[in-house]
């Protein structure tokens, strides 16, 4: 399990745990499948911004499958 702050970890399709914006006080995570990645960097200190196939839009916290 890697954390998301490098975009070459995360992949659509990779299984994530995200931290949404209102969420990031108590630092809630909401565990779901990427469907696009918004961060252009190849790098971000506080998380990679993805959108889950939910729709919720977060920044990436833990990779939790690497094979995807």
């Amino acid at each position: 399990m890697s954390d998301g702050r490098n975009r070459k970890d995360i992949q659509i399709g990779s299984e994530v745990e995200v931290v949404q914006k209102h969420h990031q006080r108590t630092g809630e995570l909401t565990e779901g499948i990427v469907a696009k990645i918004l961060t252009k960097s190849s790098f971000h200190p506080h998380g990679i911004k993805v959108q889950l196939q939910s729709g919720v839009v977060g920044r990436v916290k833990n990779v939790l499958d690497q094979d995807a």
